[in-house]
């Protein structure tokens, strides 16, 4: 389960952290070009070597990884390899190995890492328990805020592929507290815009907690739970169905269907910071819902997985819908279902200031009917494409009425500018759906 998770390494130099007895290293050894196992404790290394030492590709070092005196070349690793590792050390620790890591990488490299997160999975008391139950926007932070340089003195950094928790765990335990990364090694100068104008403009860490006080607790999309109950209620979820949902948000609608339908959601964002928030509020549920950093327009699942598509306001961001819709309808079983709530606009040409701001938010907006043939021509049926702007319009002037009437508890949080910006926002945007330009759309089809 852990090394699927992991990029090609055939024929590569993968170096592994905290290989004790060798669970990973012979699986390791069989594709690798060539694996380095290290470990601190010499009678564990020297068991690993008794197992895996037949591997002529192999070697193994008793060393921690904290010295100073363990020296790897520079740029001479494609992978490095660890699990349960940087839970038993400091954070001082961890800091000081993830800039070194960043120099034994080759340019394009990539770091695997999985750690317990939050609590211990097991059960079991323990007399002594060294580990770090960290959160994990801990090592997110860590690793994103790292750069080294080179001798030449250009600038590299941590580009990160993937973040999410193991999926075994969700499913056999309901536990989200097993949580995997994967970085590679990108010259700082390397473009990788959408991610960071998602992370660091429209859905900041503040940015997400004011949108989650006027949309309600859990949810980053119009209307809330109500909207969700009702969308939801539409898809004939059964127990044990799995849902992909796209643009997940802060978990709000997966928490909603797990618990109340049984069902198994998978949740990807494009947004870390949504992520990290979904990470957060899984625990202390029982319930099998799992998270993922992943962008839908390159990530792959197996043709026909699953039960259902689910996707809340989220597919105006992308440019090419017709290839995405594509992919839905693979990844969906026979019969299954694709609900998308979305941006809309009206047919024809857009006033110059809507235009305006469709640009300046990146959006690709579609009137209702095309959005529909565009489901239409990815091979879906019965496909039903309804205009919600009434809808849209009822929901903002409730939610924009509450939160004016919160006044007081938001600003005991937030900030004047917070307020402003919010209430603004949501002006704006009954002003544009009122006047006929900004549309809603509810699309439900079946493969």
């Amino acid at each position: 389960m852990i090394l699927s998770l992991l990029p090609p390494y055939e024929g590569k130099s993968v170096l592994e952290l905290g290989a004790g007895i060798g669970r990973f290293t012979g699986e390791l050894a069989k594709t690798a070009g060539n694996v380095l196992a290290l470990d601190f404790i010499e009678s564990a290394i020297k068991k690993n070597q008794s197992i895996n030492g037949h591997y002529k590709n192999t070697s193994f070092m008793c060393a921690d990884v904290t010295s100073q005196d363990l020296v790897i070349q520079a740029s001479s690793i494609d992978l490095i390899f660890s699990n349960w590792l940087l839970m038993y050390l400091s954070d001082e620790e961890v800091e000081q190995l993830v800039q070194r890591i960043v120099k034994w990488l080759k340019v394009g490299g990539y770091i695997f890492f999985r750690e317990s997160c939050f609590h211990q999975s097991g059960d079991s008391k323990r007399k002594v328990n060294p580990t770090h139950y960290r959160e994990p926007r801990f090592y997110t932070k860590v690793f994103k805020e790292c750069h080294t340089f080179d001798q030449d003195g250009n600038s590299f950094e941590l580009s990160l592929v993937t973040y999410k928790c193991i999926g075994a765990y969700v499913k056999n335990k309901k536990n989200q507290n097993q949580i995997c990364w994967l970085w590679q090694k990108v010259k700082s100068t390397e473009d990788r815009g959408f991610q960071k104008f998602l992370d660091n403009v429209q859905y900041k860490t503040s940015g997400i907690l004011r949108y989650e006080r006027i949309f309600g607790e859990g949810y980053v999309s119009t209307g809330g739970i109500e909207t969700t109950k009702e969308f939801v209620d539409k898809l004939d979820l059964k127990p044990g169905h799995k849902v992909l949902d796209v643009g997940c948000g802060i978990g709000g609608g997966d928490f909603y269907m797990a618990e109340n339908y049984d069902a198994h959601v998978v949740g990807i964002d494009l947004s870390i910071n949504m992520i990290s928030f979904a990470l957060e509020r899984a625990i202390g549920r029982s319930c099998s819902v799992e998270f993922e950093v992943a962008d839908c327009t390159t990530k792959t699942y197996p043709d026909n997985k699953f039960d259902v598509m689910y996707s809340r306001d989220t597919i105006l961001h992308i440019q090419d819908k017709p290839s995405l819709f594509k992919s839905f309808f693979k990844w969906l079983k026979p019969g299954g279902k694709v609900l998308i709530s979305d941006y809309c606009r009206s047919p024809g040409k857009p006033s110059e200031e809507f235009a305006a701001y469709i640009k300046q938010r990146g959006y690709d907006l579609h009137d209702v009917e095309a959005y529909g043939q565009m489901l239409k021509n990815a091979g879906f049926h019965d496909v039903i494409a309804e205009d919600r702007t009434y809808q849209f319009l009822s929901v903002l002037e409730k939610e924009l009425a509450k939160f004016e009437k919160n006044k007081d508890d938001f600003l005991s949080d937030f900030s004047q500018e917070d307020y402003d910006d919010i209430v603004n926002g949501w002006k704006a945007k009954l002003q544009r759906s009122s006047a006929g330009e900004q549309r809603w759309g509810l699309f439900i089809a079946t493969k």
